[in-house]
């Protein structure tokens, strides 16, 4: 097995959650026997600093070559002025373009050991095991035209094409069919008429899995039922921005936006990072929750190298480390455990994936 795989630091606590991550997939590979080469290069605010833009031509070309791409996040308050492609997230949003990744896996779960930093209920969110698949290269975030005026107005175009939502309804029930077999499509349709072809759409797509069963949901109702019954649901299906606030809310679900990690699919090159944003205020001081960035890393070997069953001891190794009460501040919860710094705990993972590796390489032995 040989892999290829671009790092993007980026802004704020990326570096140090991306870090984490990459010691954890260097593990892999060395008690493997794999061959995993890693690169790094700049986006978002260190890139603008050192090469003015927020995607160097050199970054794109190095992630267009991968085999994946690993992000930790972006955003710098220093360029904050910054206007139109010359902003920070527009480096990012042109990378995913770039990368054709129209697809966005957000897993959300409840874990046991942290169900006390949920504001909910833990009778609530027991058993709460839900996958967002968000439309990531359509609508409001890249119809045109677009415009914002210095005559004091401003505009977004929301815009769908059928073959766009086919093809993340594809990907929806294909995950589905792995899963509890129950997708959830979450659009607007009583209002938008891009939402009542996203809805005509999914519908005609479901016919090709009659071993899924589909359900439709309007954004506004189902914003309160995944805080109010999370557990009910499976595979939930949405555009790009309803997609993107839905997936920040159900943080919620697993007590904090720094468990959450995401995988962008079905183009050139997939693009793993954590759903969370790049926290200036806590940079540098080894306070990050990097559990996002290590379970993005989880995805990055199941979606690109198929290799499933590391992917799963990493998946367990973040449980197990959870169960130790090894958690950063953001874990704190009802229970105030103390803070384990960010290096502690991606060494506890490390650890534990070792100790999964070996016993299972043993096991094949014998």
């Amino acid at each position: 097995m040989k892999l290829r795989v671009v790092i993007l630091p980026g802004d704020g606590i990326g570096p140090e959650v991306t870090k984490q991550a990459v010691a954890v997939l260097s593990t892999v590979s060395d008690v493997c026997g794999y061959e995993f080469r890693f690169e790094t290069h700049r986006i978002g605010g260190s890139a603008i600093e050192q090469d003015g833009t927020p995607l160097p031509e050199r970054t794109l070309a190095a992630c267009l070559e991968a085999d994946a791409v690993l992000l930790g996040a972006v955003g710098d308050r220093r360029f904050d002025y910054l206007t139109g492609e010359k902003r920070c997230e527009a480096g990012l949003l042109a990378l995913r373009q770039a990368l054709g990744g129209f697809a966005n896996l957000r897993p959300v779960k409840a874990h046991e050991a942290i169900a006390d930093c949920s504001p909910l209920r833990e009778d609530v969110t027991r058993g709460s095991d839900i996958l967002i698949v968000r439309e990531l290269l359509g609508g409001l975030y890249f119809g045109e035209p677009r415009e914002l005026s210095d005559e004091g107005h401003a505009f977004n175009t929301m815009r769908y094409h059928k073959d766009e939502v086919e093809r993340v309804s594809h990907i929806a029930f294909h995950e589905a069919r792995r899963r509890k077999r129950l997708v959830t499509s979450v659009d607007k349709a009583n209002v938008l008429e891009t939402s009542q072809l996203w809805r005509r759409t999914v519908t005609e797509v479901a016919k090709e899995y009659p071993d899924v069963r589909l359900e439709h949901a309007y954004v506004d109702s189902f914003a309160m039922q995944l805080v109010t019954t999370p557990a009910r649901y499976d595979v939930v299906l949405t555009e790009n921005l309803f997609g993107d606030i839905l997936s920040d809310e159900a943080a919620v679900i697993s007590g904090s936006l720094g468990m959450l990690a995401s995988a962008s699919v079905g183009g050139k090159v997939e693009l793993y990072e954590p759903v969370h944003g790049s926290a200036p205020d806590i940079a540098g001081k080894n306070l990050a929750n990097p559990f996002g960035a290590i379970q993005s890393a989880a995805m990055l070997l199941r979606y690109t190298a198929g290799l499933y069953e590391e992917s799963d001891k990493i998946m367990q190794a973040v449980e197990r480390t959870l169960a130790r009460g090894m958690v950063t501040q953001d874990l704190s919860g009802r229970k105030k455990r103390p803070a384990v710094p960010t290096d502690a705990i991606g060494q506890a993972v490390v650890d534990t994936v070792t100790d999964l590796l070996q016993m299972q390489m043993a096991y094949h032995a014998v």
